[in-house]
């Protein structure tokens, strides 16, 4: 591959902050200096304690990072500098680096990067809080500032647009103008697509495009977007899973906002984003269960770390997310392009990204309305691959069928309407368990806007039918609390886990039952069950002393479940739901028998008409 010629590489050191402050001489002379280097995967860049030749920036490929145990510190791609921290102490490397792709790097020799951040006092500010920033991270325990940063404190604001039929040329001149490396596209004010300085680089010059070339043709159209209630691991992921730097933040159908691969520079949540980028380059289901079969000591590492369990959770969902994506595009290239537009949606604990170290699936397919009798065996072959997948990967199959390779749930937009209308008019037992497990339901991949029209009307003639609500309410109330006489805990009487709590079933889920009545009665579309009792809790629904005590309880109860888990997990055992009392200290099970009673509590005053305004 021929190397970047002068043109390219300006347009990308533009690109990479902080040589977007560079006057276009100083920029110029810069690009100058730096020599370029392609290596093959698995070179050795430099070892640990050895002269460094100079600051490397990564233009395509990607980088381990690992220190004198050998234990990994970091993975770099697309912008990542790395070096500068031996640069700026004695010269020699404070770590090992390889190559794990083919890679193109950029190197700007030592004494060019130590004239550089002379000349340039910005310069030298980026990198030294860029060393003492990773200096404290490579000292203290693992943190996961990504799955707990908001995408609105991550964002740039207002971000910068054009039209589609504006030239490149013009685009290229107002990102140049703005330092900027990206721009929204936008069409009637909604977003359309977006251009970014790569794109000008691979498409435009390496083509030798002319400059009044419309922006339509070069940029990538429909871009993949978040909003800004997402976490910042929601953008890494999507960055790592779909190999993009840029992601525009979208509320209300606005764009508010753009994320690049630099604000997410100083945040970085490693672990699960390093099984999430595996399973994005997986070939085959087999492949995927090497990298899941890790789960159990992801769990535990981010257990130990003192995350919060709804990040652990989120970040455990992430990885089933991109599996069934990559076993989805697997299949279509296997199967050939969908006749119809359809949808794969996950239900159950997937479904409100609450699972653990012990999952199986729960997923079905909703097909666009204009799907026929004869298209229905590629969807039924389509499903068969991807549940199969998914099970090969350690997502053991539903017990109770709750899968896509069931006919009754691969249908037609038309048919799923009618469930959930016959469900709602007629809530007879089985009607109840299957609304319970069905308004559960969140869009995974495919065509997205087939669920959002459903979604709504469904809360809607939900919520409006009191009898359907009543029913849901009486069929949640039969999971309670394990409270026994005197104190004390109701354990498990007879069977495998006899004188065990269960967890799940007398645990967390009785929480998930409420919140799930709470998004009925409040037509709320949130699915996971924090973000209900939150929901509910802010449209009145529950009080705020009620929906605090509610949360606190439903934390407790779920951190001693993962708790549980990553104990088993350091001892050698399979990860389960069910742990013996006599293992908490006095102190422990007696919160824990707090939160208790206070699930049992909201559950009679929801049996008793009052909702949780207690």
């Amino acid at each position: 591959m021929m190397p970047l010629s002068d043109d390219q590489l300006l347009l990308f050191l533009r690109s990479v902050h902080p040589y977007d402050t560079l006057s276009a001489d100083n920029l110029a002379q810069l690009a100058g200096q730096i020599q370029q280097q392609r290596l093959p995967a698995g070179h050795e860049i430099y070892k640990i304690a050895t002269p460094l030749q100079g600051l490397y920036l990564i233009h395509d490929g990607a980088v381990e990072i690992t220190d004198a145990h050998g234990a990994t510190v970091s993975r770099l791609g697309l912008r990542n500098s790395f070096g500068e921290r031996g640069l700026l102490r004695d010269g020699r490397a404070a770590t090992t680096a390889r190559t794990t792709a083919p890679s193109l790097l950029l190197m700007l020799p030592a004494a060019e990067f130590r004239a550089l951040i002379q000349a340039q006092p910005q310069i030298k500010r980026f990198f030294s809080r860029g060393q003492k920033a990773r200096s404290r991270q490579e000292s203290s325990a693992v943190t996961n500032t990504l799955a707990t940063v908001r995408v609105d404190q991550l964002m740039a604001r207002n971000p910068q647009t054009c039209a589609p039929g504006d030239t490149v040329q013009s685009a290229a001149q107002r990102m140049h103008g703005a330092r900027i490396s990206s721009l929204c596209v936008k069409e009637n004010e909604q977003l359309c697509g977006i251009v970014t300085l790569r794109d000008l680089s691979g498409k435009v010059v390496a083509n030798a495009l002319p400059g009044h070339t419309p922006v339509a043709d070069v940029m990538t159209a429909n871009p993949l977007h978040l909003p800004p209630q997402a976490i910042g691991s929601d953008v890494l992921h999507a960055m790592m899973e779909h190999r993009i730097g840029h992601i525009p933040i979208v509320q209300d159908g606005q764009l508010v906002g753009i994320v690049t691969q630099t604000d997410l520079t100083r945040h970085q949540a490693l672990s699960s984003a390093e099984l999430v980028g595996d399973i994005a380059k997986a070939a085959t289901a087999q492949a995927m269960a090497k990298v899941t079969a890790r789960i159990p000591a992801l769990l535990a590492q981010l257990v130990a770390s003192g995350s919060p369990h709804q990040v652990v959770t989120r970040l455990i969902t992430d990885i089933a997310d991109t599996a069934t994506r990559r076993l989805l595009a697997l299949a279509e290239a296997q199967l050939g392009a969908p006749p119809v537009p359809y949808l794969w949606l996950a239900c159950g604990s997937q479904g409100r990204q609450e699972q653990t170290g012990v999952s199986d699936q729960d997923n079905c397919l909703l097909l666009d309305d204009a799907a026929t009798p004869a298209m229905m065996p590629y969807f039924a072959d389509l499903a068969q691959f991807v549940c199969d997948g998914l099970d090969a990967a350690g997502y053991f199959y539903c017990p109770g069928q709750m899968m896509a390779t069931n006919p009754k749930w691969c249908q037609p937009l038309r048919v799923w309407r009618g469930y959930f209308s016959s469900w709602i008019a007629k809530p007879d037992p089985m009607a109840q368990m299957l609304a319970s497990v069905m308004f559960d339901l969140r869009p995974i991949g495919g065509h997205m806007p087939l669920f959002e029209q459903l979604q709504g009307e469904t809360l809607l003639e939900a919520g409006k039918n009191s009898i359907f609500v009543a029913h849901m309410i009486a069929n949640s109330l039969k999971h309670t609390p394990p409270l026994g006489l005197f104190r004390g805990f109701a354990t498990l009487r007879s069977g495998e886990h006899k004188d065990h709590l269960d967890l799940k079933h007398n645990g967390v889920v009785p929480v998930v039952d409420l919140g799930r009545i709470y998004a009925l009665q409040g037509g709320l579309p949130a699915v996971n069950t924090r973000a209900r009792l939150q929901g509910a809790q802010a449209a009145g629904l529950l009080s705020q002393s009620g929906g605090r005590d509610l949360l606190d309880a439903y934390d407790l109860i779920a951190e001693t479940r993962l708790a549980h888990q990553a104990q088993q997990v350091r001892s050698g055992q399979k990860p389960d739901n069910f742990l013996p009392p006599a293992t908490l200290s006095e102190f422990e099970r007696s919160h824990l028998r707090d939160a208790f009673v206070i699930v049992k509590t909201m559950q009679s005053a929801l049996g008793h008409g009052r909702g949780g305004l207690l």
